[in-house]
């Protein structure tokens, strides 16, 4: 009797044990949360007493920002991770209001305060954490090349002389023009402010190619293009917050690195294909 006592608790004590360490992570991790939505300093009242959370997010990017003109609803990731920062704040995943934002505007929309957060596939650098807060990064992508199938490149080797559309202020054209002069490559730019004007350029031949994150090309891939296998220069992608308004770097921060941790934001990335 007593062997077979023994032998049960061998089984038990790991299973409970097992069960008592998952619970402790949940709680850990609902308590993080819990303690981020109580969170209060003057910045993060100020906010509250807005009554809602103003968020510069992109218009124009499928599974990521994209304004539904038929609702005149946004829709995609970025747009749920700013719903779930919006609930923490005031328990409504719906108090918050939405401004397009390009890659241009979205620094001086913060600047001037009309904005509290930028959630807009906005790439951290180590220049941009001079001017502003950045949060725990939540998405990792690289910069990409969209092209015809007709023209027929394989890769970066085969632009030499050719015209890249690139938006406005952002990344991909330090990243390209790298890359190009490694391989000895010589490329042009033109640059534009929405990503539908570049792809409208390289459907009418104003331009050669169509380089921003190969996430964000995707949403443009049709019949009549491919995205080359080339990638460069990793994006991560963070939360921004005006750079005076530490509060409220540390209160997102806290929320995104908790999310991440317990799968929330990778449940997002899955629902939306990322």
């Amino acid at each position: 009797m007593k062997k077979t006592k023994k032998l049960l608790l061998a089984f038990l004590i790991p299973a409970v044990l097992a069960v008592v360490s998952v619970a402790s992570c949940e709680k850990k991790a609902q308590v993080a949360e819990d303690g981020a939505a109580r969170q209060s300093s003057p910045q993060i009242d100020r906010i509250r007493k807005a009554g809602v959370l103003k968020v510069g997010v992109k218009s124009d990017v499928p599974k990521f920002g994209l304004l539904d003109t038929a609702t005149n609803q946004y829709e995609g990731f970025e747009i749920e991770l700013s719903k779930l920062i919006a609930k923490q704040l005031f328990g409504d995943p719906n108090k918050v209001a939405f401004t397009a934002v390009t890659a241009k505007t979205r620094g001086p929309l913060l600047d001037n305060g009309d904005i509290d957060l930028v959630i807009a596939t906005f790439t951290i650098t180590e220049e941009r954490k001079l001017a502003y807060n950045f949060s725990t990064p939540y998405y990792t992508d690289a910069v990409g090349l969209l092209v015809k199938k007709a023209a027929g490149y394989t890769g970066l080797k085969d632009l030499d002389g050719k015209i890249i559309g690139v938006a406005q202020s952002a990344t991909s054209r330090e990243a390209i023009q790298t890359a190009a002069n490694s391989i000895g490559t010589s490329v042009t730019f033109m640059e534009f402010s929405t990503y539908p004007e570049i792809k409208a350029a390289l459907d009418s031949g104003r331009v050669d190619v169509f380089s921003v994150d190969k996430s964000i090309l995707n949403g443009y891939l049709d019949s009549e293009t491919v995205i080359l296998p080339d990638a460069f220069s990793p994006q991560n992608y963070g939360v921004a917050s005006k750079f005076a308004n530490k509060d409220v770097a540390v209160y997102v921060d806290a929320l995104v690195t908790n999310w991440l941790n317990d799968g929330v934001i990778t449940e997002l990335i899955n629902q939306f294909g990322l």
